[in-house]
């Protein structure tokens, strides 16, 4: 069978509409903030902090509305605070050159060959095409979603979605197909549930490892920077996996309930399965390559949250190893295994032309977010702005701080990217949680996952915006199913942060 269309960013003209308005509004008002707040006398604030703030105003408003590409915006941004003084370019780009931007790059280059040889489809049809899955249209839903999250866990959870959307295309191409030809009629609400669990899965799925989706790099570094907590790989896994499979059997129980396929079994959808997946035939030089490589990345990620867990992170064992193999080391360590073992004939796993293809944006973008995020508590803004809000937040530490941090975060992506947004809410909740004296690490890993908490419309991640160009998906459906894995998101998170971090710390 021929692979559904290609993935694209489709929006109706209306939304297409708003999203120009959005644009220009931004480049009328990005520059009106910074003059107003630049000549706007905030009294409390020194020099440098008083500029950075008219600085962080206008990336916040760019980022929102993104009238500029973010990654551009974000250089900008440290630009202007050299320019303005705020402090010297060797002190205002050092975060560029943060260990964490190279557990990004590492990380980024492994799922390039991932998707370069096709690993991803390997384990997509692999699991599909299981006995147990057979022709029930609810245990396809179910093995779609499970692998997309476990995919998404490991690559980009946009990367993810372009891969299983093309698939979820395939196999609902079949399902009509075989209904023209008299075969079982299937509910349109059930390609709406497949689409939805395509894009859903895929966010959720980056919540389980520091790598699955960049704002939980991102927060994992200001915590680190701005609190000297290490939290390392092994340490949010045991965190994020449970608040994934939590969400994944709630996510699949309400779509396989609000969505159904209108038959029990499929037939043919099986067979059609197993042809797929005999159709990649014998695993290549260039996968198996791939799969050790990405096999001793994960053991280096693993192996030092092992030791601390049975000897204690005090240990000499556990402090040793740490020291040598940092989760960013272990991701350059993969990466080069790819470059020197073989792939295709004469070539190695990866090329050099093939891991440049790697998101550069969001490795800009996070540097730019994660320099203005320390700069502001250099310069004393982030204390000010703690300050300044604790007063007005109905809560106080605890429970209450480590709520309200998520929810907002998943409000605000849902109107920006959810990078931008764990780079825009991360330090000012640790700087809230400071001014009140609180313990900033579950309201700062609350922020960080309810970053990726954004499902209700199109625009709120490129994942959405996918599936949505499929055709399946009407707008008040994905606001529909979208709004109850919002609110269970948010209740998940904090409920799981606040159980889970005082047993791992």
């Amino acid at each position: 069978m021929e692979p559904g269309p290609e993935p694209r960013e489709r929006l109706s003209e209306g939304e297409e509409r708003f999203e120009r308005l959005r644009r220009r509004a931004g480049l009328i008002a990005a520059p009106a903030v910074f003059a107003l707040l630049l000549l706007l006398p905030l009294p409390g604030l020194s020099i440098p902090a008083h500029h950075l703030a008219a600085v962080m105003a206008t990336v916040m408003v760019l980022w929102v509305t993104e009238a500029l590409p973010m990654p551009v915006t974000a250089l900008l941004g440290v630009t202007a605070c050299v320019v303005l003084r705020v402090a010297p370019a060797k002190e205002a780009f050092a975060p560029f050159a943060d260990p964490l931007m190279f557990l990004f790059i590492g990380s980024f280059i492994l799922a390039r060959a991932i998707f370069v040889h096709h690993l991803d489809r390997r384990l997509a049809f692999g699991v599909l095409s299981l006995r147990w899955v057979g022709g029930r249209p609810s245990r396809i839903l179910f093995a779609f979603g499970a692998v997309t999250a476990f995919i998404s866990a490991w690559i980009s959870n946009t990367a993810t979605t372009a891969m299983m959307f093309a698939i979820g295309m395939s196999i609902l191409a079949f399902l009509y197909d075989n209904e023209k030809e008299g075969g079982s009629r299937i509910s349109r609400r059930y390609a709406t549930g497949l689409m939805l669990m395509t894009s859903f899965a895929a966010s959720i799925g980056g919540l389980a490892t520091p790598i699955g989706t960049p704002p939980n790099v991102i927060g994992l570094g200001f915590i680190r920077q701005l609190t000297g907590v290490e939290f390392p790989f092994f340490k949010w896994a045991m965190i994020g996996v449970p608040v994934v499979l939590v969400l994944f059997v709630y996510l699949f129980f309400y779509l396989d309930r609000l969505s159904p396929a209108g038959v029990r079994e499929i037939a043919g959808s099986a067979e059609m399965l197993e042809r797929e997946k005999r159709r990649l035939g014998p695993w290549t030089r260039g996968q198996r390559s791939t799969l050790i490589a990405f096999l001793v990345t994960v053991a280096l990620w693993v192996i030092p949250g092992l030791i601390a867990l049975f000897a204690g992170d005090q240990s000499t064992a556990y402090q040793e190893v740490n020291r040598s193999v940092p989760e960013a080391v272990a991701a350059l360590v993969g990466a080069g295994l790819l470059f020197v073992l073989p792939g295709r004939e004469g070539e190695r796993a990866i090329t050099w032309e093939e891991a440049v293809q790697i998101d550069w944006g969001v490795v800009l973008l996070y540097g730019g977010g994660f320099a203005l995020g320390v700069l502001s508590f250099q310069t004393g803004l982030a204390e000010a702005v703690g300050r300044g809000l604790t007063g007005l937040l109905p809560v106080h530490g605890g429970l209450g701080l480590l709520f309200a941090s998520t929810l907002v975060a998943m409000l605000l992506s849902e109107t920006t990217s959810n990078t931008a947004s764990a780079n825009m809410i991360v330090p000012v909740v640790i700087a809230i949680a400071k001014a009140q004296g609180a313990d900033p690490l579950e309201p700062a890993l609350g922020a960080t996952m309810g970053a990726s908490l954004g499902f209700m419309l199109p625009v709120s991640t490129p994942c959405n915006a996918i599936v949505y160009g499929s055709g399946y998906i009407p707008l008040s459906s994905m606001m529909r199913y979208g709004i109850l894995l919002d609110v269970a998101g948010v209740f998940v998170v904090t409920a799981l942060v606040h159980l889970l971090v005082p047993l791992i710390r």
